[in-house]
């Protein structure tokens, strides 16, 4: 029997994966390609689409060794929320894509102001989509004129696969357009932008068939089915089963989030919290999202001459062992290397070192720059908690969840049960290899499948005063970082 096989592919910042799942949830391949992002002004993150798909297509090329390729019946894809595609109306690509923390929009989302934000689910910010359009309408005057379609990441490549300019409800959401309760554009946002609504694509729900292959050369079957999708942190939900209220995560990648699950929009826009929709209909999340997260640790590995990360740990490990509370006098570090969203919605805050002396050492710069990703989450948690979002025990997802002292300390810091899961780095290529399934009708008992448990990281209550008293410390930190921009 020619039992049939999903491909899940996964746009994200730095790296595009892939990977075929067969009908009973397992990866039979996966494949990945690095991604690079331009920089070309302080502030600026840019990205050409042309290469998100030439980095598709060398993923799909690694795949193709694999018998299963040819069973490929559908696909589902996931992304880089907010991010925006610029298209002509020959679907040319008009403008590099101007990506999720891209902070040149800043003066733009506080023109955008905040009388939309409980429909919208967020606070006008610099890194969502509308802000970006205002500032094309007003630096880039020409480019913006011949704007036909903006799309989001991801659904780039549904365009180059299949000829058609769709997208799903929640990236959608992530764009500051959608009424995020009714799942529908919102015109009055649409406008406020500068735009037209029939600039804007058509949607369809993260399980619904939206389009199929007629790309060539890809050694697919022509007429595979192509998901609707979404965007990445609810496509991972997705991934590792969290689809019901009161299932919550913790993303740790390139940036990093706390997501609740929810049955209904229940958003916090004060406080930077979003309520976005997710990728399966009448579900909703709520989301504190920190802009850096696991690049922090990448970062202060290259800063301290270390061959990578796994080394600055062992001496982290060694130096300051997890089992134990930390100097008070231990270095405090502020995460906000790309400005921060939740609480503090401000992308111009960057981050800095306090409390460093001469017998500072790499070791303690690694252990302050975890600490303070745990800091910001803590914070980013309060805020989540504050709409009415249920946060128990929270699985680890991401890159910074291989870490198992990161994972400890997070427990730690976040007073939560801590759990990682195997395979979690490529819950958002299994989320989106569901998606494809439900496309086609079939893999309905794959979205309430979670992923093994790989460890469980309970709170060490003996720690709780000293991370208390730290958290005080950081928290006071904030004027003065606010202070240097002002």
């Amino acid at each position: 029997m020619n039992r049939p096989v999903s491909l899940g592919i996964d746009l994200g910042t730095s790296e595009l994966k892939a990977i075929l799942m067969d009908i009973d949830g397992h990866v039979l391949a996966h494949a990945g390609v690095r991604l690079s992002v331009s920089r070309r002004h302080a502030g600026w993150s840019e990205q050409a689409p042309q290469d998100w798909w030439h980095a598709c297509v060398q993923a799909l090329a690694q795949l193709r060794a694999h018998p299963a390729f040819a069973r490929v019946a559908c696909i589902g894809l996931s992304g880089q929320m907010h991010g925006a595609v610029l298209l002509g109306d020959d679907d040319r690509v008009l403008y590099p894509a101007i990506l999720w923390d891209d902070a040149r929009a800043v003066a733009q989302a506080q023109q955008l102001g905040p009388a939309f934000a409980d429909i919208t689910g967020s606070l006008p910010m610099a890194g969502l989509t509308a802000p970006k359009l205002l500032w094309l309408q007003q630096h880039e005057p020409e480019v913006f004129k011949a704007i036909d379609c903006v799309l989001s990441p991801k659904d780039y490549l549904r365009l180059r696969l299949t000829g058609e300019r769709i997208s799903e409800m929640s990236d959608a959401a992530g764009t500051l357009w959608l009424d995020v309760a009714r799942r529908e554009w919102f015109e009055p946002m649409v406008r406020a932008s500068g735009l037209a609504p029939g600039q804007l694509p058509g949607l369809v729900e993260g399980g619904a068939a939206s389009a199929v292959l007629t790309a060539t050369g890809l050694g697919l079957a022509p007429g595979v089915v192509i998901a609707g999708g979404g965007g990445d942190n609810p496509v991972a939900a997705v991934g590792i089963g969290a689809i019901n209220a009161g299932d919550t995560f913790i993303t740790l990648g390139t940036s990093a989030a706390i997501v609740a699950i929810t049955d209904h929009a229940a958003g916090n826009p004060a406080s930077a919290v979003h309520s976005f929709c997710h990728a399966l209909p009448d579900r909703w999340y709520t989301m504190g999202a920190l802009l850096a997260g696991a690049s922090c640790l990448r970062w202060v590995t290259r800063l301290t001459g270390m061959p990578d990360e796994h080394t600055l740990l062992e001496q982290v490990q060694a130096q300051l062992p997890i089992e134990q509370a930390v100097p008070l006098s231990t270095p405090l570090f502020l995460p906000y290397l790309a400005g921060e969203r939740t609480p503090h919605n401000d992308p111009l805050l960057r981050g800095g070192f306090m409390n460093l002396g001469h017998d500072c050492t790499a070791a303690m710069l690694g252990y302050a720059v975890m600490e303070g990703v745990g800091f910001g989450l803590l914070d980013a948690l309060h805020a989540v908690q504050e709409a009415g979002a249920d946060v128990g025990a929270c699985a680890l997802v991401g890159g910074g969840a291989r870490s198992e002292y990161w994972a400890q300390l997070l427990a730690n810091t976040l007073q939560r049960e801590i759990f990682t899961l195997q395979g979690s780095e490529l819950s958002a290529c299994m989320g989106a290899a569901k998606l494809g399934f439900v496309a086609i009708g079939q893999g309905a008992q794959l979205l309430a499948a979670g992923m093994p448990v790989k460890a469980r990281y309970k709170p060490d209550l003996t720690q709780r005063p000293v991370l208390e008293a730290r958290y005080r410390k950081f928290q006071g930190l904030l004027t003065a970082a606010k202070a240097l921009h002002d």
